[in-house]
Protein backbone atom coordinates (compact mmCIF):
# COMPACT_ATOMS: atom_id res chain seq x y z
CA UNK A 1 0.00 0.00 0.00
CA UNK A 2 1.56 3.36 -1.01
CA UNK A 3 2.23 5.97 1.67
CA UNK A 4 -0.15 8.93 1.71
CA UNK A 5 1.47 12.33 2.12
CA UNK A 6 1.25 14.25 5.38
CA UNK A 7 -0.19 17.07 3.31
CA UNK A 8 -3.11 14.86 2.27
CA UNK A 9 -3.58 13.47 5.78
CA UNK A 10 -3.74 16.99 7.22
CA UNK A 11 -6.05 18.41 4.54
CA UNK A 12 -9.32 19.42 6.24
CA UNK A 13 -12.57 18.07 4.83
CA UNK A 14 -14.97 20.56 3.29
CA UNK A 15 -17.84 21.32 5.68
CA UNK A 16 -19.94 22.07 2.60
CA UNK A 17 -19.26 18.87 0.67
CA UNK A 18 -18.23 16.14 3.10
CA UNK A 19 -21.83 15.12 3.81
CA UNK A 20 -22.60 14.74 0.09
CA UNK A 21 -22.40 10.91 0.23
CA UNK A 22 -25.18 10.91 2.83
CA UNK A 23 -27.27 13.23 0.65
CA UNK A 24 -26.68 10.94 -2.33
CA UNK A 25 -27.82 7.93 -0.33
CA UNK A 26 -30.93 9.83 0.83
CA UNK A 27 -31.82 10.63 -2.78
CA UNK A 28 -31.29 7.00 -3.76
CA UNK A 29 -33.89 6.12 -1.11
CA UNK A 30 -36.30 8.45 -2.89
CA UNK A 31 -35.89 11.45 -0.57
CA UNK A 32 -36.12 15.03 -1.78
CA UNK A 33 -33.20 17.00 -0.33
CA UNK A 34 -33.31 20.81 -0.11
CA UNK A 35 -29.71 21.96 -0.47
CA UNK A 36 -29.05 24.80 1.95
CA UNK A 37 -25.43 23.74 2.31
CA UNK A 38 -23.83 25.15 -0.83
CA UNK A 39 -23.71 28.51 -2.57
CA UNK A 40 -25.12 27.23 -5.85
CA UNK A 41 -27.81 29.72 -6.86
CA UNK A 42 -30.94 28.64 -8.71
CA UNK A 43 -30.88 32.04 -10.45
CA UNK A 44 -30.63 31.75 -14.23
CA UNK A 45 -27.26 32.54 -15.80
CA UNK A 46 -27.45 35.65 -18.05
CA UNK A 47 -28.88 34.76 -21.44
CA UNK A 48 -26.00 36.55 -23.15
CA UNK A 49 -23.61 34.03 -21.60
CA UNK A 50 -25.74 31.06 -22.61
CA UNK A 51 -26.11 32.37 -26.16
CA UNK A 52 -22.35 32.84 -26.42
CA UNK A 53 -21.84 29.17 -25.54
CA UNK A 54 -24.54 27.99 -27.94
CA UNK A 55 -23.10 30.03 -30.79
CA UNK A 56 -19.40 29.24 -30.44
CA UNK A 57 -17.84 29.17 -33.88
CA UNK A 58 -14.60 27.29 -33.25
CA UNK A 59 -13.06 24.26 -34.91
CA UNK A 60 -10.44 23.78 -32.18
CA UNK A 61 -10.84 24.28 -28.42
CA UNK A 62 -7.30 25.55 -27.99
CA UNK A 63 -5.35 26.69 -24.96
CA UNK A 64 -6.16 30.15 -23.68
CA UNK A 65 -3.34 32.52 -22.78
CA UNK A 66 -1.97 31.71 -19.32
CA UNK A 67 -2.93 35.19 -18.12
CA UNK A 68 -6.35 34.89 -19.79
CA UNK A 69 -7.46 35.86 -23.25
CA UNK A 70 -7.40 39.55 -24.07
CA UNK A 71 -11.12 39.71 -24.93
CA UNK A 72 -12.08 38.64 -21.43
CA UNK A 73 -9.45 40.77 -19.70
CA UNK A 74 -10.72 43.76 -21.67
CA UNK A 75 -14.23 42.99 -20.41
CA UNK A 76 -12.85 42.94 -16.86
CA UNK A 77 -11.11 46.26 -17.41
CA UNK A 78 -14.37 47.81 -18.62
CA UNK A 79 -16.18 46.41 -15.58
CA UNK A 80 -13.59 47.72 -13.12
CA UNK A 81 -13.48 51.10 -14.84
CA UNK A 82 -17.25 51.31 -14.25
CA UNK A 83 -16.50 50.86 -10.54
CA UNK A 84 -14.11 53.82 -10.68
CA UNK A 85 -10.77 52.02 -10.94
CA UNK A 86 -9.79 53.61 -14.21
CA UNK A 87 -6.04 53.03 -13.77
CA UNK A 88 -6.40 49.27 -14.23
CA UNK A 89 -5.30 47.69 -17.52
CA UNK A 90 -5.43 44.10 -18.81
CA UNK A 91 -1.95 43.63 -17.35
CA UNK A 92 -3.33 43.94 -13.81
CA UNK A 93 -5.43 40.78 -14.24
CA UNK A 94 -4.57 37.09 -14.20
CA UNK A 95 -7.57 34.98 -15.19
CA UNK A 96 -7.98 31.85 -13.08
CA UNK A 97 -10.05 28.69 -12.90
CA UNK A 98 -12.48 30.16 -10.39
CA UNK A 99 -11.72 32.37 -7.43
CA UNK A 100 -10.25 29.30 -5.74
CA UNK A 101 -7.28 29.18 -8.08
CA UNK A 102 -6.78 32.92 -7.63
CA UNK A 103 -6.53 32.34 -3.86
CA UNK A 104 -4.08 29.52 -4.44
CA UNK A 105 -1.93 31.76 -6.64
CA UNK A 106 -2.02 34.54 -4.03
CA UNK A 107 -1.01 32.33 -1.11
CA UNK A 108 1.65 30.43 -3.03
CA UNK A 109 3.10 33.70 -4.37
CA UNK A 110 3.42 35.30 -0.94
CA UNK A 111 4.10 32.46 1.48
CA UNK A 112 6.74 29.83 2.22
CA UNK A 113 6.43 26.78 4.48
CA UNK A 114 5.69 27.87 8.04
CA UNK A 115 4.58 31.40 7.15
CA UNK A 116 1.33 32.79 8.52
CA UNK A 117 -1.83 34.42 7.23
CA UNK A 118 -4.27 36.19 9.55
CA UNK A 119 -7.98 35.62 8.89
CA UNK A 120 -11.06 36.79 10.81
CA UNK A 121 -13.28 33.83 11.67
CA UNK A 122 -15.63 32.23 10.95
CA UNK A 123 -14.09 32.19 7.48
CA UNK A 124 -14.62 30.52 4.12
CA UNK A 125 -13.48 27.00 4.94
CA UNK A 126 -11.26 26.62 1.89
CA UNK A 127 -8.98 29.42 3.11
CA UNK A 128 -7.79 26.91 5.68
CA UNK A 129 -7.56 24.17 3.07
CA UNK A 130 -5.57 26.31 0.64
CA UNK A 131 -3.20 27.45 3.39
CA UNK A 132 -2.75 23.86 4.53
CA UNK A 133 -1.82 22.79 1.00
CA UNK A 134 1.11 25.20 1.04
CA UNK A 135 2.03 24.48 4.68
CA UNK A 136 0.99 27.96 5.70
CA UNK A 137 -0.45 28.51 9.18
CA UNK A 138 -3.79 30.23 9.64
CA UNK A 139 -3.92 32.65 12.57
CA UNK A 140 -7.56 33.35 13.40
CA UNK A 141 -9.11 36.53 14.77
CA UNK A 142 -12.49 35.38 16.17
CA UNK A 143 -15.86 37.09 16.00
CA UNK A 144 -19.00 35.89 17.75
CA UNK A 145 -22.65 35.38 16.88
CA UNK A 146 -23.88 37.47 19.82
CA UNK A 147 -22.43 40.60 18.17
CA UNK A 148 -23.76 39.63 14.73
CA UNK A 149 -20.21 38.57 13.85
CA UNK A 150 -19.04 42.16 14.06
CA UNK A 151 -15.35 42.39 13.33
CA UNK A 152 -13.15 42.51 16.43
CA UNK A 153 -11.07 45.59 17.03
CA UNK A 154 -8.61 46.07 14.18
CA UNK A 155 -5.95 46.29 16.86
CA UNK A 156 -6.60 42.60 17.48
CA UNK A 157 -5.22 41.92 14.01
CA UNK A 158 -2.02 43.79 14.82
CA UNK A 159 -1.51 41.74 17.98
CA UNK A 160 -1.38 38.61 15.83
CA UNK A 161 1.38 39.85 13.51
CA UNK A 162 4.74 38.09 13.80
CA UNK A 163 7.86 38.00 11.62
CA UNK A 164 6.23 35.05 9.76
CA UNK A 165 3.05 36.98 8.88
CA UNK A 166 2.76 37.52 5.13
CA UNK A 167 -0.88 38.48 4.61
CA UNK A 168 -4.28 39.24 6.06
CA UNK A 169 -7.15 37.57 4.18
CA UNK A 170 -10.59 39.13 4.31
CA UNK A 171 -13.84 38.31 2.52
CA UNK A 172 -15.97 41.40 1.90
CA UNK A 173 -18.90 40.85 2.06
CA UNK A 174 -18.18 37.71 3.99
CA UNK A 175 -18.76 34.04 3.52
CA UNK A 176 -20.15 32.49 5.74
CA UNK A 177 -21.56 35.36 7.82
CA UNK A 178 -22.51 38.06 5.29
CA UNK A 179 -20.48 40.60 7.27
CA UNK A 180 -19.74 43.85 5.42
CA UNK A 181 -16.59 45.82 6.25
CA UNK A 182 -16.84 49.53 7.02
CA UNK A 183 -14.62 52.18 5.47
CA UNK A 184 -12.98 52.79 8.84
CA UNK A 185 -12.14 49.11 9.28
CA UNK A 186 -10.61 48.90 5.82
CA UNK A 187 -8.58 52.07 6.40
CA UNK A 188 -7.08 50.57 9.55
CA UNK A 189 -6.28 47.33 7.76
CA UNK A 190 -4.52 49.32 5.03
CA UNK A 191 -2.49 51.16 7.67
CA UNK A 192 -1.47 47.89 9.32
CA UNK A 193 -0.44 46.37 5.99
CA UNK A 194 1.82 49.31 5.18
CA UNK A 195 3.24 49.52 8.70
CA UNK A 196 4.21 45.84 8.78
CA UNK A 197 4.94 45.38 5.06
CA UNK A 198 2.33 42.65 4.57
CA UNK A 199 -0.33 42.12 1.90
CA UNK A 200 -4.10 42.38 2.16
CA UNK A 201 -5.78 39.61 0.15
CA UNK A 202 -9.35 40.83 -0.30
CA UNK A 203 -11.87 38.27 -1.55
CA UNK A 204 -14.61 40.36 -3.16
CA UNK A 205 -16.55 37.77 -5.14
CA UNK A 206 -19.88 38.83 -3.56
CA UNK A 207 -19.32 42.53 -4.25
CA UNK A 208 -22.65 43.08 -6.04
CA UNK A 209 -24.80 41.46 -3.40
CA UNK A 210 -25.07 43.88 -0.49
CA UNK A 211 -28.38 45.02 0.96
CA UNK A 212 -30.36 47.72 2.74
CA UNK A 213 -28.69 50.56 0.87
CA UNK A 214 -25.17 49.59 1.92
CA UNK A 215 -22.24 49.73 -0.49
CA UNK A 216 -19.26 47.42 -0.69
CA UNK A 217 -15.91 49.22 -0.48
CA UNK A 218 -13.08 47.56 -2.38
CA UNK A 219 -9.50 47.48 -1.12
CA UNK A 220 -8.66 48.89 -4.56
CA UNK A 221 -9.83 52.24 -3.17
CA UNK A 222 -6.57 52.43 -1.22
CA UNK A 223 -4.08 53.27 -3.95
CA UNK A 224 -1.32 53.51 -1.33
CA UNK A 225 -1.56 49.70 -1.20
CA UNK A 226 -0.23 49.41 -4.75
CA UNK A 227 2.38 46.85 -3.68
CA UNK A 228 0.42 45.43 -0.75
CA UNK A 229 -2.94 44.34 -2.14
CA UNK A 230 -4.39 41.42 -4.08
CA UNK A 231 -8.07 41.27 -5.07
CA UNK A 232 -9.81 37.94 -5.61
CA UNK A 233 -12.82 38.02 -7.94
CA UNK A 234 -15.05 35.46 -9.62
CA UNK A 235 -17.97 35.27 -12.03
CA UNK A 236 -19.47 32.26 -10.23
CA UNK A 237 -21.76 34.14 -7.85
CA UNK A 238 -22.04 37.43 -9.75
CA UNK A 239 -23.66 35.75 -12.77
CA UNK A 240 -24.77 32.41 -11.29
CA UNK A 241 -22.25 30.54 -13.43
CA UNK A 242 -20.35 28.46 -10.89
CA UNK A 243 -19.66 25.70 -13.40
CA UNK A 244 -17.86 28.06 -15.79
CA UNK A 245 -14.92 28.14 -13.34
CA UNK A 246 -13.78 31.64 -14.16
CA UNK A 247 -12.24 34.07 -11.68
CA UNK A 248 -9.29 36.39 -11.54
CA UNK A 249 -6.49 37.72 -9.38
CA UNK A 250 -5.96 41.48 -9.55
CA UNK A 251 -2.96 43.45 -8.34
CA UNK A 252 -1.27 46.75 -9.10
CA UNK A 253 2.05 45.25 -7.98
CA UNK A 254 4.22 44.26 -10.93
CA UNK A 255 6.36 42.10 -8.63
CA UNK A 256 3.39 40.12 -7.32
CA UNK A 257 1.85 39.87 -10.79
CA UNK A 258 5.03 38.52 -12.38
CA UNK A 259 5.55 35.97 -9.61
CA UNK A 260 1.95 34.77 -9.82
CA UNK A 261 2.28 34.42 -13.59
CA UNK A 262 4.82 31.66 -13.05
CA UNK A 263 2.10 29.60 -11.35
CA UNK A 264 -0.38 30.58 -14.07
CA UNK A 265 1.99 29.36 -16.76
CA UNK A 266 2.65 26.12 -14.88
CA UNK A 267 -1.05 25.25 -14.92
CA UNK A 268 -1.16 26.16 -18.64
CA UNK A 269 -4.42 28.08 -19.06
CA UNK A 270 -7.80 29.02 -17.62
CA UNK A 271 -10.96 27.52 -19.11
CA UNK A 272 -11.56 28.82 -22.64
CA UNK A 273 -15.33 28.20 -22.75
CA UNK A 274 -15.77 29.85 -19.38
CA UNK A 275 -14.00 32.98 -20.59
CA UNK A 276 -16.26 33.15 -23.64
CA UNK A 277 -19.35 32.90 -21.42
CA UNK A 278 -18.02 35.40 -18.87
CA UNK A 279 -17.10 37.94 -21.54
CA UNK A 280 -20.66 37.85 -22.85
CA UNK A 281 -22.15 38.02 -19.33
CA UNK A 282 -20.50 41.40 -18.80
CA UNK A 283 -22.49 42.92 -21.67
CA UNK A 284 -25.32 45.13 -20.36
CA UNK A 285 -25.29 43.38 -17.01
CA UNK A 286 -26.54 46.09 -14.64
CA UNK A 287 -30.23 45.24 -14.94
CA UNK A 288 -29.43 41.57 -14.32
CA UNK A 289 -27.43 42.35 -11.17
CA UNK A 290 -30.06 44.78 -9.88
CA UNK A 291 -32.83 42.18 -10.28
CA UNK A 292 -30.77 39.43 -8.63
CA UNK A 293 -29.88 41.73 -5.73
CA UNK A 294 -33.59 42.43 -5.15
CA UNK A 295 -34.33 38.71 -5.20
CA UNK A 296 -31.59 37.90 -2.70
CA UNK A 297 -32.75 40.71 -0.44
CA UNK A 298 -36.23 39.19 -0.38
CA UNK A 299 -34.92 35.67 0.20
CA UNK A 300 -32.69 36.87 3.02
CA UNK A 301 -35.57 38.61 4.76
CA UNK A 302 -37.86 35.60 4.43
CA UNK A 303 -35.26 33.11 5.63
CA UNK A 304 -33.80 35.05 8.55
CA UNK A 305 -37.21 36.09 9.87
CA UNK A 306 -38.47 32.51 9.72
CA UNK A 307 -35.31 31.13 11.35
CA UNK A 308 -35.54 33.57 14.22
CA UNK A 309 -39.15 32.47 14.70
CA UNK A 310 -38.00 28.97 15.67
CA UNK A 311 -37.57 28.63 19.46
CA UNK A 312 -33.90 28.49 20.41
CA UNK A 313 -32.55 29.55 17.00
CA UNK A 314 -30.34 32.65 16.73
CA UNK A 315 -29.60 34.11 13.29
CA UNK A 316 -28.12 37.58 12.76
CA UNK A 317 -29.25 39.34 9.57
CA UNK A 318 -26.37 39.48 7.06
CA UNK A 319 -25.59 42.67 5.13
CA UNK A 320 -24.18 40.93 2.08
CA UNK A 321 -23.40 37.73 0.16
CA UNK A 322 -26.14 35.06 0.33
CA UNK A 323 -25.33 33.13 3.49
CA UNK A 324 -26.23 33.32 7.13
CA UNK A 325 -24.88 31.53 10.17
CA UNK A 326 -27.50 30.27 12.59
CA UNK A 327 -27.08 28.82 16.06
CA UNK A 328 -29.35 25.82 16.69
CA UNK A 329 -30.56 24.31 19.98
CA UNK A 330 -28.69 21.03 19.43
CA UNK A 331 -25.65 19.39 20.95
CA UNK A 332 -23.60 19.05 17.76
CA UNK A 333 -24.58 20.31 14.30
CA UNK A 334 -22.21 17.82 12.67
CA UNK A 335 -24.24 14.99 14.17
CA UNK A 336 -27.52 16.80 13.51
CA UNK A 337 -26.70 17.44 9.83
CA UNK A 338 -25.88 13.77 9.28
CA UNK A 339 -29.04 12.70 11.15
CA UNK A 340 -31.09 14.92 8.82
CA UNK A 341 -29.83 12.91 5.84
CA UNK A 342 -29.72 9.43 7.37
CA UNK A 343 -32.75 9.32 9.66
CA UNK A 344 -35.09 12.28 9.36
CA UNK A 345 -37.97 12.41 6.89
CA UNK A 346 -41.08 14.53 6.61
CA UNK A 347 -43.28 13.54 3.68
CA UNK A 348 -40.14 12.03 2.15
CA UNK A 349 -38.29 15.36 2.32
CA UNK A 350 -35.30 16.65 4.27
CA UNK A 351 -32.70 19.42 4.21
CA UNK A 352 -28.94 19.56 3.96
CA UNK A 353 -27.01 22.19 5.92
CA UNK A 354 -23.30 22.92 6.37
CA UNK A 355 -22.07 22.41 9.96
CA UNK A 356 -20.16 25.54 10.94
CA UNK A 357 -17.29 23.85 12.77
CA UNK A 358 -15.33 23.75 9.53
CA UNK A 359 -15.51 27.53 9.24
CA UNK A 360 -13.48 27.99 12.45
CA UNK A 361 -9.88 27.24 13.37
CA UNK A 362 -11.28 25.54 16.47
CA UNK A 363 -14.32 23.46 15.37
CA UNK A 364 -15.74 23.63 18.90
CA UNK A 365 -16.57 27.31 18.29
CA UNK A 366 -19.04 26.33 15.57
CA UNK A 367 -20.32 23.16 17.19
CA UNK A 368 -23.88 24.49 17.54
CA UNK A 369 -23.93 26.56 14.34
CA UNK A 370 -24.71 25.93 10.68
CA UNK A 371 -24.20 27.95 7.54
CA UNK A 372 -27.32 28.26 5.41
CA UNK A 373 -27.28 29.57 1.84
CA UNK A 374 -30.40 31.43 0.68
CA UNK A 375 -29.92 30.45 -2.94
CA UNK A 376 -33.27 28.68 -3.31
CA UNK A 377 -36.56 30.27 -4.34
CA UNK A 378 -38.90 31.54 -1.62
CA UNK A 379 -41.21 28.51 -1.74
CA UNK A 380 -38.28 26.16 -1.17
CA UNK A 381 -36.84 28.31 1.62
CA UNK A 382 -40.17 28.36 3.44
CA UNK A 383 -40.50 24.59 3.14
CA UNK A 384 -36.89 24.15 4.28
CA UNK A 385 -37.52 26.14 7.46
CA UNK A 386 -40.68 24.09 8.13
CA UNK A 387 -38.56 20.96 7.85
CA UNK A 388 -35.85 22.40 10.09
CA UNK A 389 -38.34 23.33 12.80
CA UNK A 390 -39.91 19.87 12.70
CA UNK A 391 -36.52 18.17 12.63
CA UNK A 392 -35.25 20.12 15.62
CA UNK A 393 -38.26 19.06 17.67
CA UNK A 394 -37.85 15.39 16.74
CA UNK A 395 -34.08 15.41 17.16
CA UNK A 396 -34.26 16.90 20.64
CA UNK A 397 -36.85 14.32 21.68
CA UNK A 398 -34.81 11.46 20.20
CA UNK A 399 -31.64 12.52 22.06
CA UNK A 400 -33.31 13.90 25.23
CA UNK A 401 -31.96 17.41 24.69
Amino acid sequence: MPQISKRAENMPASPVRKLVPFATQAKQRGMKVYHLNIGQPDIKTPETAMEAIRNIDLTVLEYALSEGNIEYRNALVTYYHSLGFTDLTPNNFIVTNGGSEALNFAISTLCDDGDEVIIPEPYYANYNGFANTFRVNVVAVPSTIDTGFALPSIEEFEKKITPRTKAIIICNPGNPTGYLYSLEELKKLAEIALKHDIVIISDEVYREYVYDGHQQISMLEFTELKDHCIIIDSESKRYSMCGARIGCMITRSQKIHDAAMLFAQARLSPVLLGQIAATAAHENDQEYIRNVREEYTHRRNVLVDLLNGIPGVICPKPKGAFYCVAELPVDDTEKFAQWLLEVYSNNNETIMVAPAGGFYSDPELGKKQVRIAYVLKEEDLRRSVELLKDALEKYRISFNL
